[in-house]
């Protein structure tokens, strides 16, 4: 266990965009290339925004073609970004005067849209900017490319971040399948594919970005700590996951500027630097260096580096960093399961020679803490021997993953709208109780895929996915919402408000781009509960899959909760993989709300003080694989590993409540005091009125075997509510109790007293 306490600025200014109502004949006039045959351009998109106010919901239209909708030119003859522009920003023909997009009148949950761009090659004679809520999807059977002009005029060619809010805010943003090409442009000049300064719930994913070979100029995604004049915050971000992305030339391919980062399934060819690293804690994971001068740039990185499963080819150093100095902690290094074939970790000034050649098990730089013992031990170069379990990993034991599925080997006629099933209505609306008609529309729609459209879908009682299910959402836009019923009101007895299978299934049960949330204050509602196992792994999966509770529009929690803890108790938990499970899950943000996202500024309104009782709780035995999760402000714990075995978590990020700690009379377990589980933690140890140690624990490990878990985030800003900060703020993060084959590589901690206690003994002060 490895237990640590631990840019680039951007031109905003986009040329201005015409405005352009869906529907419109205002195009150029080319010929676009002919329709794929992806099922996601051809089915019927009859999505909403559910919570949108009536006067301009009215002929708002979710889902948007850049071609056939706006005109975008995609023969690569005259400029597209105008048309991409107003795709993004648009509203509709019949919306008077709610405005566009780009004023954000609508919160952040209130406008999606669902930008898609058919196969061919777009012209970008200037850059675009994505706003909150959007969605930009290729097709993935022939990705499209953007391409730049010879002589862009911009620093990036998208600009994810949306400036109506800062970094930190920037959820529900997407950009997926496709290519970025800037070679046109001299590779000297300074340009970046994607300025990516954004947070949780967000998703960059299957893209393949070009630069010149070895350029001097060039980056593929770059995320900002701050933008000019200095210092400007609004590029602070807290980002969880970057997933499957190749770039091809480049001076630095990454320049990640943040608190914390996974990246998984990354492909660098060619470049100067891979990675650039500044921040606290970064995971590579399952990637692969070819051709390049340097891998991983480290010097930025004050808490740890963990490389798994990585392999490199003509690489002259994999990680490139600074030496701490004896017995510290910032800037540890953990690598494991890595082929090099030159230099693998160079450290400046260190007192030692390069690490060369491959590491076929595991290599440490930093402090080490044992079972048992509370005395750290400073490793400046050690190997070690860490146990994978056999079901977690591949025939080259890699750990197993997999990526985001769009189910695209189906034809259109074997994927389901849920919406348009005959005699079985549905209808998303955010107010019609849609339980009975979802449920039968999954039992006759098994080995096919189920396509949620936008809107959100309210259920009074468990929606239950067979063996052999496939369902597909508009990501961040399709909620499943838990309406006021007797079913999810007794928090002793709780019902989950979705189960993936039930206890003993056995086949694929696949969730891609939902969202699961209650629309009032529920006790008793567990919102996602997975039971079944697969015959193989991942046939089990979630990906690009979140939780909220409270902070959006749609939701009594939203508005009643800004008093006390007890009066706002909105759900029993989260996420619950239960003994019979085994399940793959990627990049999923468990969030109780600390602030509001729809409704006007933060300033004017109270923070919302909601007591959701659990994060995700793990009792799974038959294989776990966890990768870029965060689980945030529930009340009792954030991820309790209960009875669990065989679980690999790559990347764990948590933040207890704000109201909790010194300043608040509602400490731990209260308010869910009354109302406890076996699985639960009880506080017994703490002291009666010891708010600072009943706080929520970031990570339990009880009774559990072959667990493993890299790169985690215990995160505390604040006692007794938003604002009010503190230096020392918690007593306690990490428990672990009568457990075997437990290891935490990488964890990173913020104000906290006391990192790990194992077994009662505080072993990582």
């Amino acid at each position: 266990m490895l237990a640590v306490l631990p840019s680039i600025w951007c031109d905003r200014s986009v040329a201005g965009s015409e405005q352009i109502p869906l529907g419109s004949s205002n195009f150029n006039d080319q010929k676009p290339l002919l329709q794929s045959s992806y099922w996601y351009e051809a089915i019927n998109h009859n999505g909403e925004a559910s919570f949108m106010q009536p006067s301009c919901k009215t002929g708002y239209q979710v889902f948007r073609n850049v071609v056939t909708d706006f005109g975008a030119d995609n023969t690569g003859n005259n400029d597209a970004s105008t048309a991409i522009q107003n795709a993004i920003d648009s509203f509709s023909a019949s919306s008077g005067g709610c405005g566009g997009r780009d004023a954000n009148q609508y919160g952040t949950t209130g406008q999606p849209a669902m930008v898609y761009i058919p196969h061919g090659t777009y012209k970008m004679a200037k850059s675009i900017q994505m706003r909150l809520g959007t969605v930009l999807t290729g097709d993935p059977t022939d990705l499209p490319t953007f391409k730049a002009v010879a002589n862009f005029p911009n620093d990036h060619i998208i600009y994810a971040k949306d400036p109506v809010q800062p970094g930190t805010n920037n959820f529900y943003i997407a950009i997926k399948n496709l290519v970025i090409d800037s070679t046109d442009v001299d590779k000297a000049t300074i340009i970046g594919h994607i300025d990516w300064t954004v947070s949780q719930a967000t998703q960059l994913t299957n893209i393949v970005f070009n630069m010149p070979n070895f350029s001097t100029g060039h980056a593929g995604v770059t995320v900002a700590l701050n933008y000019p004049p200095y210092p400007d915050p609004s590029g602070f971000n807290s980002g969880i996951i970057l997933n499957d992305l190749t770039f091809n030339g480049g001076a630095a391919c990454m320049i990640m500027n943040g608190q914390q980062f996974v990246l998984k399934g990354m492909t660098f060819n060619r470049c100067n630097t891979g990675i650039r690293a500044n921040g606290f804690n970064f995971v590579i994971h399952n990637s692969t260096f070819a051709d390049c001068t340097t891998g991983i740039d480290a010097h930025g990185v004050s808490g740890s580096l963990t490389v798994l499963d990585t392999v490199t080819a003509n690489v002259g150093t994999l990680v490139s960093s600074g030496y701490s100095g004896f017995g510290n902690a910032h800037n540890s290094i953990i690598l494991e399961n890595v082929i090099s074939s030159s230099n693998t970790v160079v450290l400046d000034n260190s007192p030692n020679p390069p690490l060369t050649g491959d590491i076929p098990n595991a290599w440490v730089h930093g402090n080490m803490y044992a079972p048992g013992n509370p005395e750290k031990k400073y490793e400046d170069s050690r190997f070690l021997t860490v146990e994978r379990a056999p079901v977690l990993t591949t025939n080259e034991n890699n750990y197993f993953t997999m990526k985001p599925p769009t189910f695209q080997e189906f034809p259109i006629d074997q994927v389901i709208n849920v919406k348009t099933v005959a005699n079985v209505p549905v209808q998303g609306d955010g107010i019609t109780d849609d339980t009975a008609n979802i449920n039968s529309v999954l039992l006759q729609s098994t080995g096919k895929v189920v396509y949620f459209p936008a809107g959100t879908y309210m259920v009074s009682d468990s929606l239950v996915i067979p063996p052999g299910s496939r369902i597909y959402g508009d990501a961040f836009a399709s909620a499943i919402s838990a309406v006021s019923s007797t079913k999810f009101l007794d928090p002793n007895a709780p019902t989950a408000m979705v189960k993936l299978g039930l206890p003993g299934d056995v086949g694929v049960g696949q969730i891609v781009d939902m969202l699961f949330t209650v629309s009032d204050i529920l006790p008793g509602c567990k919102l996602l509960e997975v039971n079944m196992a697969g015959n193989k792994p991942g046939d089990v999966a979630i990906w690009n899959s979140h939780f909220r509770v409270g902070g959006a529009a749609g939701s009594r929690v939203k508005t009643a909760c800004s008093t006390t803890a007890d009066q706002c108790m909105a759900a029993w938990g989260m996420l619950h993989l239960t003994a019979t499970s085994s399940a793959y899950i990627e990049n999923m943000w468990g969030w109780t709300a600390d602030h509001d996202l729809d409704g006007g500024p933060d300033s004017v309104r109270p923070a919302p003080v909601i007591a959701v009782g659990r994060g995700a709780l793990i009792e799974a035995t038959k294989g776990t694989w966890l990768v870029g999760t965060a689980m945030e402000h529930n009340t009792l714990y954030q991820y309790n590993f209960y009875t669990a075995v065989n679980v690999c978590s790559v990347f764990q990020q948590s933040e207890t409540p704000y109201w909790q700690g010194i300043g608040n009379s509602i400490i731990a377990p209260a308010p869910w005091t009354a109302f406890l589980q076996p699985s639960d933690p009880t506080f017994d140890k703490c002291a009666p009125d010891d708010a600072q140690c009943r706080m929520a624990w970031f990570e339990l490990v009880t009774n559990s075997k072959q667990v493993a878990l890299y790169g985690g985030c215990v995160w505390v800003f604040f006692n007794g509510g938003v604002g009010h900060s503190c230096d020392m703020c918690q007593k306690n993060a990490v428990e672990i109790s009568n457990s075997s084959i437990v290891s935490l590589f990488g964890t990173n901690a913020k104000a906290i007293e006391s990192i790990v206690i194992s077994d009662g003994l505080d072993i990582a002060p």
